[in-house]
């Protein structure tokens, strides 16, 4: 068994690769530079430099592998459009087509929930909700115009596409989440939007990786899955217990989401109007991550690719702990 991998020196792709290793799978995985190259290499994996364009290039590295899974894609809060139009949408657009002329026949890409996401709350989505390739917060919208490409490439020259969507992806090698909170917390800039009490879903990077295995040997054409550790809790209390393995307490301030989410709205209008540097103080996807409501449920998966999490959230957070 062969497959090929984008972003394989990522947080989700490089847990991927070492798992599809340990399967006895031989990897190729995409490096855009050096560091990556050595990155995969040292995760057991052959390095292919090369990047999502030009498709050509892509293609080669492609060339007789069974299955590819696309976990590249440009995960900020904020950014220029065009970065993300460039990597998520035509990154995903170009992945597509390189797999297809190196004869792959199963594409697996690592979606989000966030492909969903425009402001208001997910309770408990389904993958008949609808995608929102307009959404104002550009994360979201690349994401959903990337799936979309996905989709619409099921079939063509033989090859089928499946989406995997975690939600609130955490784990060991996270190099986003939690150094995130960690910084706002040490900066004293850290505060919960509207108390943190609105629930939320989550999916420890092992269990992310677990359904995009079983999503490529058993996934439908054209389907997409979501993935999860189970049962959603409070985004409060996982926020704390995520701090409380890196030894740091979020607090108590809190800033209400009536005041949290107009401000956002004007931050991102001034920056981009006036065109500032740097990123916003908030943002409307920061915003919406830590206020709404976001549950998804994965009855799908479970019913159609036997998936079931290998790591409970307690077990998660432990190990975490235990490796500080």
């Amino acid at each position: 068994m062969r497959a090929f991998v984008t972003g394989g020196s990522g947080f989700i792709g490089g847990v991927l690769v070492r798992r599809l290793v340990e399967d006895g799978v031989r990897v190729t995985a995409l490096a855009r530079s050096e560091s990556s190259a050595e990155k995969v290499r040292a995760l057991g994996a052959e390095p292919f430099v090369g990047d999502l364009n030009p498709i050509g290039n892509m293609a080669e590295g492609a060339a007789g592998c069974d299955v590819a899974y696309h976990a590249a894609a440009f995960v900020e809060q904020w950014g220029p459009w065009r970065e993300f139009q460039s990597a998520t949408v035509e990154g995903t657009a170009n992945a597509l087509k390189a797999c297809g002329a190196g004869g792959v026949k199963r594409f697996v890409h690592v979606g989000t929930e966030a492909a969903l996401v425009d402001g208001n709350a997910l309770v408990d989505a389904d993958e008949t909700w609808p995608l929102k390739p307009d959404s104002r917060a550009f994360y979201p919208r690349s994401k959903a115009r990337a799936e979309q490409a996905v989709v619409a490439a099921n079939g063509a020259g033989g090859m089928e596409t499946v989406v995997v969507r975690p939600r609130f992806v955490w784990g060991p090698g996270d190099t986003t989440l939690l150094p995130g909170i960690v910084d706002l917390i040490r900066d004293g800039k850290f505060a919960w939007v509207g108390g943190g009490g609105n629930l939320t879903s989550t999916s420890h990077v092992d269990n992310v990786v677990e359904g995009l295995v079983v999503a490529a040997q058993k996934g439908r054409g054209g389907e997409a899955y979501f993935v999860t550790d189970g049962d959603p809790l409070p985004f409060r209390e996982m926020i704390t217990a995520l701090a409380a393995t890196a030894g740091v307490e979020p607090g108590s301030r809190n800033v209400p989401a009536g005041i949290a989410k107009p401000a956002a709205a004007l931050a991102e209008r001034l920056w981009r109007t006036l065109r500032l540097r740097g990123e916003p103080p908030i943002t409307r996807l920061a915003v919406w991550n830590s206020a709404l409501e976001c549950t998804v449920d994965d009855s799908k998966a479970r019913e159609e690719l036997g998936y079931r999490p290998v790591i409970s959230r307690e077990d998660g957070l432990a190990a975490l702990s235990s490796s500080r």
